[in-house]
């Protein structure tokens, strides 16, 4: 059986790994259904939020009040299934590879295609995600375990409560990246110049200080082993929103599903501050 390293070269090809549009493409043809890190990795990639108007103005003010994990990269009009800052081919209802629908804040189904629910009231928002700093983590030589083995990336509830905003509050989640005591400097250093995809990590090492039991039990995407030599390093995750929905069950809401996320065809070294 193919690993998705292999999966993912028979469906874009090797160039085509790289080139957002072209993976947005295969997306949109749902030949490509699984997470997407490692895919065109020079490109920002986005988490997903679409919301009814009518409780767009409360999620975008829980963003701005939470700008760690949920960092704004785009919200469209009301209707629009364009993103144009983003990319100027881009549908939201059929560029992620999976999405997931809530009602009343239970999880519903997880479609590869939205068309069918899509509405003139619907607001999307794109939030700022962290494979946007993985390439410079690892163009600066450090080793991502996850991107190594093919996997998603390991995401936790933790017990730090973000600010509320309207009916949305609930607790920060954040990914895992396990790293040598001697390149958590560098990583810290270096994903603090990317303070619109996540920043600087939230924690470092003794994951029970922010209430996660077993690192071996992600609530969101894969486990990766830690080595007796390693820390556990976690930064904010763009997850945290839909933590936020599950508490304040909105009648209708749609998301990107943990790892599945809209390829833009902005550049991450457009982002970096300095």
């Amino acid at each position: 059986m193919k690993n998705e390293s292999e999966q993912a070269i028979a469906v874009f090809g090797a160039e085509g790994l790289q080139t957002a549009a072209l993976v947005r493409s295969r997306i949109r043809k749902g030949l490509w259904t699984s997470h997407t890190s490692g895919l065109a990795d020079e490109h920002v990639q986005g988490n997903l939020v679409i919301l009814p108007k009518a409780q767009a103005d409360d999620f975008l003010l829980y963003c701005q009040r939470n700008p760690k994990p949920c960092p704004v990269l785009a919200v469209s009009n009301p209707g629009d299934r364009s993103l144009p800052t983003l990319g100027a081919d881009i549908d939201i209802a059929t560029d992620v590879p999976r999405y997931r629908v809530w009602r009343d804040g239970e999880l519903v189904n997880e479609p590869t295609d939205i068309t069918a629910l899509w509405r003139d009231d619907l607001v999307s928002f794109v939030i700022g995600c962290s494979f946007s700093f993985e390439q410079a983590l690892m163009e600066a030589g450090l080793t991502l375990r996850h991107v190594e083995q093919g996997r998603n990336v390991a995401m936790f509830r933790t017990n730090i409560p973000t600010q509320p905003a309207g009916p949305f509050s609930g607790p920060l989640v954040v990914t895992m990246r396990p790293l040598r005591a001697s390149a958590v400097i560098r990583a810290v250093q270096i994903t603090s110049r990317f303070p619109n995809v996540h920043g600087a990590p939230v924690h470092i090492g003794d994951p029970s200080l922010i209430g996660i039991a077993d690192l071996a039990r992600p609530d969101y995407g894969d486990a990766v082993d830690v080595m007796p030599d390693e820390l556990p390093v976690f930064w904010a995750c763009g997850v945290t929103p839909q933590a936020a929905i599950q508490q304040a069950r909105p009648a209708f809401c749609i998301t990107h599903a943990p790892g599945a996320m809209l390829i833009t065809d902005l550049l991450n070294h457009q982002l970096a501050s300095f």
